[in-house]
């Protein structure tokens, strides 16, 4: 690339990806960012810019890694869907074959399943809690256990902005015995040489970008569930001080399990994490198109509970897939967004593994990736 600002490799036909990924420095206030897309399971982009840390100066490099958010829930899925494919989970089964104190409170008739469709009612915890409790681990399974859902689990939708990582992170823990980063760290991150974490290592932390607090249209104010949900009953303040600061700056939150909207990675690796799901790389593909056929399946659309008003959003089992606000390259595209703009997938049709990453939030107005996957889509046609 000639352009000082932006760096890496684009095979010939994907150059409408780089001119949007240069635009949105140009005209939509990106700061730092990376994109890289697999296609067949030979990597056909991949792009970095701006400044990591715009505090000290410091370029984005292609090594860079950010705060990805809830891209940690597609994660968190495709670990679950490994486990189905070894015949350790069933996702029909009720969670207490799992871990059996959850069933108390109403919970005793839930499947695994409604955990990764954000239909088990439990978006929101009643107990608030200290950013030491929530990233201990324990203190929020015992509150998960007490918690009584906030409707008939089953019946209606809503989003679970950060408990979904607990909910299906602890039924990881119970059926493999170790935390779920640790168990995606020695199921994926290590085989496929990835710089991606839940639970980001000591010696990693000064490579992280630094997160800018969100620009643009920040939306209709949301209800007080919403609200408890998204911040674990005021653990996660957003944003953290008057300054606009992002919580998960901080170095003990990165360091920590929060298996639903912490995991640190770079935009290649999470693009190297949905090629291997649907393609050939070094190995045969991760996710059986039976897998695939069950992630992508709607399970959960229109209007939720809580949040915001239906914009269109469907979702799988442990994904959210092809849809009006969010769009990938195809009816069998299964993914995960992240506050401020960041975007994973795969698709098994095209063999396509994509990842976005960026520093500068932005708000619901924000456009960067789907501009992005537009593109990806177009130069697939």
């Amino acid at each position: 690339m000639t352009d000082p600002q932006i760096h890496g490799d684009v095979d010939d036909g994907f150059g409408p990806v780089a001119d949007v990924f240069r635009d949105n420095f140009a005209h939509r206030g990106e700061v730092g960012a990376a994109v890289a897309v697999y296609l067949r399971g030979r990597k056909v982009v991949d792009l970095h810019g701006g400044l990591a840390d715009p505090r000290s100066g410091r370029p984005w490099s292609a090594d860079t890694p950010a705060v990805v958010f809830s891209v940690t829930k597609g994660i968190m899925a495709i670990c679950a869907y490994l486990l189905v494919q070894q015949g350790r989970l069933d996702l029909d089964a009720p969670v207490t074959r799992y871990w059996p104190e959850f069933g108390q409170h109403g919970k005793a008739e839930i499947p695994v399943r409604w955990l990764l469709t954000h239909q088990s009612g439990l978006p929101a915890l009643d107990k608030p809690f200290t950013r030491e409790e929530v990233l201990a681990w324990d203190p929020v399974i015992a509150a998960i256990e007490a918690q009584t859902p906030l409707w008939k689990p089953g019946t209606a939708h809503s989003y679970h902005p950060i408990t979904y990582g607990w909910l299906i992170g602890e039924v990881i823990r119970r059926i493999t015995g170790e935390m779920p980063g640790a168990f995606f760290a020695r199921a994926l991150g290590d085989p496929l040489g990835l710089r991606t974490w839940i639970g980001l290592p000591a010696a990693e932390r000064d490579s992280v970008a630094w997160m800018l607090g969100p620009i643009g249209d920040p939306g209709p104010a949301i209800d007080p569930v919403s609200e408890r949900g998204i911040t674990m009953g005021g653990a996660f303040p957003f944003p953290a001080d008057e300054n606009n600061l992002v919580s998960f700056n901080d170095p003990a939150i990165q360091a920590a399990q929060v298996p639903g909207a912490g995991a640190v990675s770079t935009a290649e690796s999470l693009a190297r994490l949905y090629a291997a799901c649907v393609s050939d790389i070094d190995a045969p593909r991760l996710l059986s198109t039976a897998s695939v056929d069950d992630a992508i399946t709607v399970r959960a659309a229109g209007q939720q509970v809580y949040g915001h008003p239906d914009a269109g959003h469907r979702w799988g089992t442990g994904f959210l897939v092809h849809s009006v606000p969010r769009p990938m390259v195809g009816e069998r595209s299964f993914g995960h967004d992240g506050a401020g703009g960041h975007l994973a997938f795969g698709d098994d049709t095209h063999q396509v593994g994509f990842g976005y990453v960026v520093n500068q939030m932005g708000g619901v107005d924000d456009v960067r990736a789907n501009l992005l996957s537009d593109a990806v889509r177009d130069c697939l046609a």
